[in-house]
């Protein structure tokens, strides 16, 4: 299993390595961005001692491991619209490849699956992060 600081290394690395605009087919990119948010959600459900889910909702694994992952706990909602976010992202680069805009929409979804990390991230050491999203009095606080 990937750990945040991997999930993290690899967004970031595609974050650079797409250029504002380029003429290639970007799907494999978006999947593998939609797959470290994947990741990302396993190791939430993972910490609570649960094994996560392989069902889908609305098509997409990411969208369930969410809801698997914010049973019994509300403040986990905060992350929801980021998840359905980066399922959004994945969808307008695989349903239009050859968009001349699908290069930016990747970068748009690097930066959606960093938060998403980021997030996951600061919740697992942080409780109740949640409640104020990422800008977390909380978090800030110890920095």
């Amino acid at each position: 299993m990937l750990t945040f600081a991997d999930i993290e290394t690899r967004i970031d690395e595609i974050a650079e390595a797409v250029p504002a605009q380029e003429a290639r087919d970007m799907t494999p990119v978006a999947a593998e961005l939609l797959s470290l948010g994947e990741s990302v959600l396993e190791q939430w459900i993972a910490a609570k001692g649960e094994i996560p889910t392989r069902e889908t909702k609305e098509g997409f694994r990411l969208l369930a491991l969410h809801r698997q992952g914010a049973k019994g706990d509300p403040s986990f909602n905060a992350c929801r619209e980021t998840a359905r976010e980066l399922v959004y992202h994945y969808n307008l680069v695989t349903l239009e490849p050859a968009h001349p805009e699908a290069a930016k929409r990747v970068r748009l979804a690097a930066m959606v699956a960093k938060h998403l990390a980021l997030f996951v991230g600061g919740k697992m050491e942080v409780a109740g992060l949640g409640e104020f999203c990422c800008s977390s009095k909380t978090l800030r606080a110890d920095a």
